[in-house]
């Protein structure tokens, strides 16, 4: 496939999570190249990173920079992102330059709740502003009530979210150019 790259962060650690579904439900939208990251980083301590930066925040690091595009699939754990998306945030910060600056970058979110993670998003643009990226505003993609959103191959069954998500990868490849 050839196109743009376009990198993913979950936020869930899961491999059957929402969150990846969605994902992936994505990363086929935007019609490019994809990858995902792990962001099972350590957790970010200054003395830790005295002794070097980490082979995972190195490796992640390395994706984002080489990605033309980031992806932020992010669930709402206790009404905000989950401590692994913030974690990766703060040891990329670190680095100079950061890989994430002027990154296009979109996020979406798939919840149980009736809100589909909106709280989780809005809170993730506000830990972007540092990293001086702009996520796309619009459209919003919130999958709510998720766990009944997705067939058994793992692909989104409502037409309405599969045309928010097209558009905004669709946005989000044009943003590559």
């Amino acid at each position: 496939m050839s196109g743009p790259r376009l990198l993913g962060l979950c936020g869930s650690l899961r491999a059957e999570s929402l969150n990846r579904k969605l994902m992936l439900e994505a990363a086929r939208a935007f019609d490019g190249e994809f990858a995902e990251a792990s962001l099972r980083l350590p957790l970010f301590d200054e003395d830790l990173e005295a002794q070097g930066i980490p082979a995972e925040v190195a490796a992640l690091a390395a994706a984002v920079a080489g990605a033309e595009a980031v992806l932020f699939a992010c669930p709402e754990y206790n009404k905000a992102p989950p401590g692994a998306v913030k974690n990766a945030l703060d040891w990329l910060s670190r680095l100079k330059p950061n890989p994430l600056r002027g990154k296009p970058v979109a996020i979406v979110t798939a919840a149980d709740g009736r809100a589909g993670g909106e709280r989780s998003q809005m809170i993730l643009r506000w830990m972007l502003v540092p990293h001086r990226v702009e996520p796309l505003a619009w459209p919003e993609v919130l999958v709510a009530r998720a766990g009944t959103e997705f067939d058994a191959e793992g692909r989104l069954k409502s037409e309405r979210y599969r045309a928010q998500l097209a558009e905004l990868m669709g946005r989000l490849r044009d943003a590559c150019r």
